[in-house]
């Protein structure tokens, strides 16, 4: 999986591609990690996203706890939105 991460003023986008599994949880959380403390918005742009786990659920709900809701998650693909339907993510998280 590879991570893009822009900054614009008090937003940071996280770019993902690929896949987050629980082999790149752990590259993503360290990505969470990195955020400058600065940053009041958080969007996570999974245009290119092809697949998500359970790890991968975890760590969008440590990065939504992180920014105490000031995330949204943009351009999700059919199957990433299932998954997040299945989970109820969709009911829960500023999905756009």
């Amino acid at each position: 999986m590879e991570i893009t991460t822009t900054t614009d003023g008090t937003t940071t986008t996280l770019a993902l591609e690929g896949w987050l599994d629980t082999t790149t949880a752990p590259q993503f959380g360290d990505a969470l990690n990195q955020i400058d403390s600065s940053c009041t918005d958080l969007v996570l742009d999974f245009s290119n996203l092809e697949y998500i786990s359970s790890a991968g659920l975890r760590q969008v709900v440590s990065a939504h706890k992180k920014m105490r809701g000031a995330l949204t998650i943009t351009n999700v693909s059919a199957e990433v939105m299932q998954v997040f339907k299945m989970a109820g993510f969709d009911k829960r998280l500023n999905i756009s």
